[in-house]
């Protein structure tokens, strides 16, 4: 049974920083894309970041230059380090994984809050 666990999630001043961590376990098959995912109240859920297997990175235009993503393949494990937060970027955090022939998996979510 695929697994999806999250953490690091908290609440943290303006300008302050976070770590997010994501272990996949369960599966054998290869994971070729793993990425983060925040949903704020009221509003749909949106890309953040994503990293692929080869290391190839995207971002959403609001976190560029703020979030860094990365991923430790033999732990199959997926990081978001986020600095200078704002309080823009609250929302709740989900980790998604795409194996090979099992499909995407998604992680219950951890909470994010920045103050002003």
């Amino acid at each position: 049974q695929v697994q999806l666990v999250e953490s690091g999630g908290g609440l943290v001043q303006a300008g302050g920083s976070l770590r997010l961590s994501c272990v996949a376990s369960g599966s054998t098959f290869r994971i070729n894309y793993m990425g983060w995912y925040r949903q704020a109240p009221g509003k749909q859920r949106e890309l953040v970041a994503a990293i692929n297997s080869g290391g190839s990175t995207n971002y959403a235009d609001s976190v560029k230059g703020r979030f860094t993503i990365s991923r430790d393949n033999a732990e199959n494990t997926v990081y978001l380090q986020m600095d200078s937060l704002k309080p823009e970027d609250t929302a709740v955090y989900y980790c998604n994984t795409k194996f090979a022939v099992v499909g995407t998996y998604w992680g219950q979510g951890t909470q994010v809050t920045v103050s002003s």
